[in-house]
């Protein structure tokens, strides 16, 4: 059986719990820890995602969420880089809460915490699109969109200061839950922009254990 590796936890935002301040954009509510990034864990700690949750590898720390936290539905509303398919579907699952992944972490060198925002699916949880934020250095507590990813599967992760993104394989049988592998790319901040670092892939065998555990049959590395 194949199976999906290095997503994270689902994290459901609620809208309801925002204070705008001057040019800053707050969230309150948000309880710390939970899974879902490497480096920086996610804003909240509810979960609805099958999925197991990515342990912290070793040597790596949770980064400190910034002060003021940020909204980030308003942040994507807001963000001209998103498209407007990905802003006409960020919808409430139920009630208030939207289902979207918010993690802080050093991934651009600032001083302050960037925002990693994945948005996904209400019924299967299916990455729909990454982003990355950084603080404007010009205009602290603003944020601009540094990085994109709206080319489903996707999700972004933090590693050891390392953008890393996964997305899923499938071929035209395969079931959701088990692509027929996965391709993990790496980006890295160059000063001004991520630029791709390194490429794996990853091909699963079909049924190994009696179908119990994914096994990787060819990995590929650039």
């Amino acid at each position: 059986m194949r199976g999906l590796s290095g997503r994270g936890s689902l994290v459901l935002v609620s809208a309801g719990a925002v204070v705008l301040v001057g040019t800053a954009l707050f969230v309150v509510g948000c309880a710390s820890g939970g899974t879902g990034l490497k480096d920086g864990g996610p804003a909240r700690t509810e979960s609805v995602a099958k999925t197991a949750p990515s342990a912290l590898p070793s040597g790596s720390s949770q980064a400190a969420a910034p002060k003021a936290k940020i909204d980030p539905v308003a942040l994507l509303k807001a963000d001209p880089k998103v498209s407007p398919a990905i802003k006409r579907d960020l919808k409430p699952c139920t009630g208030k809460e939207f289902p979207i992944d918010v993690s802080y972490g050093k991934v651009t060198g600032n001083d302050v915490p960037d925002v990693v925002v994945n948005v996904l699916s209400c019924a299967d949880a299916v990455g729909l699109g990454s982003y990355v934020y950084r603080e404007d250095d010009a205009r602290p507590g603003t944020y601009e969109n540094v990085f994109s990813d709206e080319q489903p599967p996707v999700y972004a992760e933090i590693d050891r200061g390392d953008l890393v993104i996964t997305k899923p394989v499938y071929g035209k049988s395969d079931a959701l839950a088990y692509p027929e592998g996965e391709d993990v790319i790496t980006y890295r901040w160059t000063g001004t922009k991520f630029t791709e670092h390194d490429r794996v892939h990853t091909d699963y065998s079909n049924v190994v254990d009696g179908g119990a555990q994914p096994a990787p049959a060819v990995t590929e590395k650039n």
